[in-house]
């Protein structure tokens, strides 16, 4: 059997990683919601519960779109889904909203403690600094 390329942040129940994962993650975690982060996402339809939560690579003040990321996978968590959330490559908005994800569900209390956390499970995750700075406005108590 071949090695996952995804990864789970919450066990049995939030999943990370890159677009070429989806199916992968369909089959065998039999996820109800894939959250696509990516601005360039395809837009056809498609076989499962994809939504559309784009996030821009390399833009200033990204805090909107990101907290609207992070508040649909929570909402979809406390539903009882499992959910599967990634970007591209699944490093850096797939990375974000992982340490905004760990951080609202009180699973790490500053950002480098869920940045830890979150590499520790998906070690190519690296967030760029102008999402690391939308992350600070978003939880100032982080």
């Amino acid at each position: 059997m071949s090695e996952k390329n995804y990864q789970a942040l919450i066990k049995d129940r939030v999943f990370i990683g890159g677009a070429d994962d989806v199916q992968d993650v369909m089959e065998t975690e039999k996820a109800d919601v894939i959250f696509d982060l990516r601005a360039e996402a395809p837009t056809e339809n498609s076989d499962f519960n994809r939504i559309h939560r784009p996030i821009v690579d390399d833009k200033e003040n990204q805090e909107e779109s990101v907290k609207q990321a992070i508040d649909h996978v929570l909402d979809a968590y406390h539903k009882g889904k499992k959910v599967y959330f990634h970007c591209g490559g699944g490093s850096n908005r797939t990375g974000t909203v992982a340490i905004g994800t760990l951080l609202a569900l009180g699973e790490a209390n500053t950002i480098d403690e869920a940045e830890a956390k979150a590499q520790s499970v998906r070690p190519k995750i690296k967030v760029k600094p102008e999402m690391k700075e939308a992350l600070k406005r978003i939880f100032p108590e982080a």
